[in-house]
Protein backbone atom coordinates (compact mmCIF):
# COMPACT_ATOMS: atom_id res chain seq x y z
CA UNK A 1 0.00 0.00 0.00
CA UNK A 2 1.49 3.50 -0.58
CA UNK A 3 0.66 6.13 1.98
CA UNK A 4 -1.47 8.55 1.27
CA UNK A 5 -0.52 12.28 -0.20
CA UNK A 6 -0.60 15.43 1.25
CA UNK A 7 -4.00 16.37 -0.65
CA UNK A 8 -5.71 12.84 0.33
CA UNK A 9 -4.56 13.64 4.06
CA UNK A 10 -6.20 17.50 3.90
CA UNK A 11 -9.34 15.73 2.22
CA UNK A 12 -9.07 13.10 4.68
CA UNK A 13 -9.11 15.46 7.86
CA UNK A 14 -11.43 17.72 6.49
CA UNK A 15 -13.60 14.95 5.91
CA UNK A 16 -13.37 12.98 9.61
CA UNK A 17 -13.99 16.59 10.82
CA UNK A 18 -17.52 17.31 8.82
CA UNK A 19 -18.52 13.96 8.83
CA UNK A 20 -18.10 13.09 12.61
CA UNK A 21 -20.60 16.02 13.59
CA UNK A 22 -23.25 14.17 11.03
CA UNK A 23 -22.55 9.86 11.90
CA UNK A 24 -19.44 9.73 14.65
CA UNK A 25 -20.26 6.09 15.16
CA UNK A 26 -20.44 5.42 11.39
CA UNK A 27 -17.35 7.49 11.07
CA UNK A 28 -15.57 5.59 13.03
CA UNK A 29 -16.20 2.25 11.87
CA UNK A 30 -15.93 2.68 8.22
CA UNK A 31 -12.18 4.23 8.66
CA UNK A 32 -11.28 1.49 10.89
CA UNK A 33 -12.87 -1.26 8.67
CA UNK A 34 -10.34 1.15 5.72
CA UNK A 35 -7.14 0.37 7.75
CA UNK A 36 -7.76 -3.62 8.84
CA UNK A 37 -9.22 -4.68 5.32
CA UNK A 38 -6.00 -2.81 4.24
CA UNK A 39 -8.47 -0.56 1.63
CA UNK A 40 -6.29 2.70 2.95
CA UNK A 41 -3.26 2.76 4.49
CA UNK A 42 -4.68 4.58 7.84
CA UNK A 43 -1.98 7.31 9.11
CA UNK A 44 -0.29 6.17 12.76
CA UNK A 45 -3.08 8.16 14.59
CA UNK A 46 -5.41 6.34 12.98
CA UNK A 47 -4.82 3.21 13.19
CA UNK A 48 -6.26 2.15 16.63
CA UNK A 49 -9.71 2.17 14.93
CA UNK A 50 -8.93 -1.06 13.39
CA UNK A 51 -8.74 -2.36 16.53
CA UNK A 52 -11.09 -5.18 16.63
CA UNK A 53 -12.59 -4.06 19.91
CA UNK A 54 -12.96 -0.41 18.52
CA UNK A 55 -14.89 -2.22 15.56
CA UNK A 56 -17.25 -4.08 17.52
CA UNK A 57 -17.99 -0.88 19.97
CA UNK A 58 -18.58 1.08 16.71
CA UNK A 59 -20.50 -1.34 15.08
CA UNK A 60 -22.92 -1.74 17.68
CA UNK A 61 -23.44 2.39 17.67
CA UNK A 62 -24.16 2.55 14.28
CA UNK A 63 -26.85 -0.05 15.04
CA UNK A 64 -28.26 1.86 17.44
CA UNK A 65 -27.59 5.15 15.86
CA UNK A 66 -29.12 3.81 12.96
CA UNK A 67 -32.81 3.25 14.20
CA UNK A 68 -32.79 5.95 17.43
CA UNK A 69 -32.00 8.40 14.04
CA UNK A 70 -35.08 7.71 12.44
CA UNK A 71 -37.55 8.00 15.08
CA UNK A 72 -38.77 11.94 15.15
CA UNK A 73 -38.31 12.95 18.34
CA UNK A 74 -36.04 10.92 19.63
CA UNK A 75 -33.26 12.00 16.87
CA UNK A 76 -33.65 15.18 18.54
CA UNK A 77 -32.74 14.14 21.98
CA UNK A 78 -30.01 11.68 20.61
CA UNK A 79 -28.32 14.76 18.30
CA UNK A 80 -28.24 17.14 22.12
CA UNK A 81 -26.76 14.55 24.02
CA UNK A 82 -24.04 14.27 21.04
CA UNK A 83 -22.99 17.78 21.09
CA UNK A 84 -20.66 17.22 23.72
CA UNK A 85 -19.12 14.03 22.12
CA UNK A 86 -19.38 14.94 18.16
CA UNK A 87 -17.40 18.05 18.12
CA UNK A 88 -14.46 17.28 20.35
CA UNK A 89 -14.15 13.42 18.68
CA UNK A 90 -14.56 15.24 15.28
CA UNK A 91 -11.19 17.36 16.36
CA UNK A 92 -9.54 14.50 17.52
CA UNK A 93 -10.09 12.18 14.15
CA UNK A 94 -8.62 15.02 12.27
CA UNK A 95 -5.91 15.61 14.14
CA UNK A 96 -5.14 11.93 14.29
CA UNK A 97 -4.63 11.89 10.29
CA UNK A 98 -0.74 13.93 10.63
CA UNK A 99 -0.16 12.37 14.23
CA UNK A 100 2.55 13.45 16.52
CA UNK A 101 5.15 13.38 13.95
CA UNK A 102 3.69 16.78 12.52
CA UNK A 103 2.16 18.70 15.62
CA UNK A 104 1.72 21.86 13.82
CA UNK A 105 -0.43 20.53 11.04
CA UNK A 106 -2.61 18.25 13.59
CA UNK A 107 -2.92 21.12 15.99
CA UNK A 108 -4.27 23.19 12.95
CA UNK A 109 -6.33 20.00 11.92
CA UNK A 110 -7.84 19.76 15.15
CA UNK A 111 -9.10 23.42 15.37
CA UNK A 112 -10.62 23.07 11.52
CA UNK A 113 -11.82 19.53 12.13
CA UNK A 114 -13.52 20.54 15.72
CA UNK A 115 -15.45 23.39 13.82
CA UNK A 116 -16.45 21.73 10.70
CA UNK A 117 -17.65 19.07 12.95
CA UNK A 118 -19.88 21.74 14.98
CA UNK A 119 -20.70 23.30 11.79
CA UNK A 120 -22.05 20.20 10.93
CA UNK A 121 -23.59 19.20 13.92
CA UNK A 122 -25.50 22.41 14.03
CA UNK A 123 -26.88 22.05 10.70
CA UNK A 124 -28.08 18.43 11.32
CA UNK A 125 -29.64 19.47 14.27
CA UNK A 126 -31.36 22.52 13.85
CA UNK A 127 -32.66 20.85 10.53
CA UNK A 128 -34.22 17.46 12.13
CA UNK A 129 -35.56 19.67 14.61
CA UNK A 130 -37.91 21.55 12.34
CA UNK A 131 -38.61 18.42 10.40
CA UNK A 132 -40.15 17.25 13.06
CA UNK A 133 -42.46 19.92 13.71
CA UNK A 134 -44.29 18.32 10.62
CA UNK A 135 -46.53 15.36 11.93
CA UNK A 136 -45.41 13.18 9.36
CA UNK A 137 -42.29 10.79 9.54
CA UNK A 138 -41.12 10.27 6.26
CA UNK A 139 -39.02 13.40 5.96
CA UNK A 140 -37.37 12.45 8.89
CA UNK A 141 -36.53 9.13 7.82
CA UNK A 142 -35.46 10.70 4.33
CA UNK A 143 -33.48 13.15 5.97
CA UNK A 144 -31.19 10.39 7.92
CA UNK A 145 -31.28 8.20 4.98
CA UNK A 146 -29.71 10.99 3.20
CA UNK A 147 -26.89 11.28 6.12
CA UNK A 148 -26.62 7.54 6.18
CA UNK A 149 -25.49 7.66 2.28
CA UNK A 150 -23.53 11.28 2.50
CA UNK A 151 -20.98 10.17 5.23
CA UNK A 152 -19.03 7.53 3.37
CA UNK A 153 -19.50 9.08 -0.01
CA UNK A 154 -17.49 11.73 1.80
CA UNK A 155 -14.94 9.69 3.15
CA UNK A 156 -14.19 7.92 -0.18
CA UNK A 157 -14.28 11.19 -2.12
CA UNK A 158 -11.79 12.55 0.20
CA UNK A 159 -9.34 9.33 -0.70
CA UNK A 160 -9.91 9.09 -4.24
CA UNK A 161 -10.65 11.95 -5.84
CA UNK A 162 -9.69 14.76 -3.34
CA UNK A 163 -10.60 17.59 -5.49
CA UNK A 164 -13.62 17.15 -6.21
CA UNK A 165 -13.91 16.45 -2.82
CA UNK A 166 -12.87 19.94 -2.10
CA UNK A 167 -15.41 21.24 -4.41
CA UNK A 168 -18.51 19.73 -2.96
CA UNK A 169 -17.04 20.32 0.80
CA UNK A 170 -16.91 24.15 0.28
CA UNK A 171 -20.91 23.96 -1.02
CA UNK A 172 -21.57 21.56 1.92
CA UNK A 173 -20.32 24.03 4.11
CA UNK A 174 -22.15 27.03 2.33
CA UNK A 175 -25.37 24.73 2.12
CA UNK A 176 -25.00 24.38 6.12
CA UNK A 177 -24.80 27.85 6.95
CA UNK A 178 -28.15 28.78 5.26
CA UNK A 179 -29.69 25.01 6.90
CA UNK A 180 -28.64 26.77 10.34
CA UNK A 181 -29.99 30.05 9.57
CA UNK A 182 -33.21 29.09 7.72
CA UNK A 183 -34.05 26.48 10.59
CA UNK A 184 -33.26 28.63 13.42
CA UNK A 185 -35.62 31.58 12.50
CA UNK A 186 -37.89 28.70 11.23
CA UNK A 187 -37.65 27.45 15.43
CA UNK A 188 -37.50 30.55 17.13
CA UNK A 189 -40.82 32.00 15.45
CA UNK A 190 -42.36 28.93 16.32
CA UNK A 191 -41.25 28.55 19.86
CA UNK A 192 -42.62 32.49 19.98
CA UNK A 193 -45.89 31.65 18.80
CA UNK A 194 -46.47 28.64 21.34
CA UNK A 195 -45.18 30.97 24.15
CA UNK A 196 -47.34 33.62 23.67
CA UNK A 197 -50.60 31.15 23.48
CA UNK A 198 -49.31 29.74 26.45
CA UNK A 199 -49.17 33.10 28.07
CA UNK A 200 -52.59 34.23 27.15
CA UNK A 201 -51.63 36.57 24.63
CA UNK A 202 -52.80 36.57 21.09
CA UNK A 203 -51.03 35.27 18.27
CA UNK A 204 -50.64 37.51 15.50
CA UNK A 205 -50.76 34.41 12.92
CA UNK A 206 -54.37 34.00 14.03
CA UNK A 207 -57.00 36.52 12.68
CA UNK A 208 -59.52 36.87 16.07
CA UNK A 209 -63.13 35.54 15.46
CA UNK A 210 -64.77 38.90 16.57
CA UNK A 211 -62.93 40.58 13.43
CA UNK A 212 -64.12 37.62 11.10
CA UNK A 213 -67.75 38.13 12.18
CA UNK A 214 -67.35 41.99 11.53
CA UNK A 215 -65.56 42.03 8.22
CA UNK A 216 -66.87 38.89 6.32
CA UNK A 217 -64.49 36.26 4.27
CA UNK A 218 -64.73 38.27 1.14
CA UNK A 219 -64.45 41.57 2.25
CA UNK A 220 -61.10 43.10 1.30
CA UNK A 221 -60.19 44.29 4.78
CA UNK A 222 -59.63 40.93 6.04
CA UNK A 223 -56.30 40.55 4.16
Amino acid sequence: MNSLDMPQLLALAAALGWASGVRLYLVVLLTGLAGYLGWIPLPSGLQLLAHPVVLAASGFMVFVEFFADKIPGLDSIWDMVHTAIRIPAGAALAAGVFGADHAAMALVAALLGGGFAATAHAAKATTRAAINTSPEPFTNVGASLVEDTAVPVGLWLAVAHPLVFGLLFIAVLVLSVWLIRKSWRFLKSLFGRVARIFSGRSDPGVVPAFQLKKNPPGDSSNV
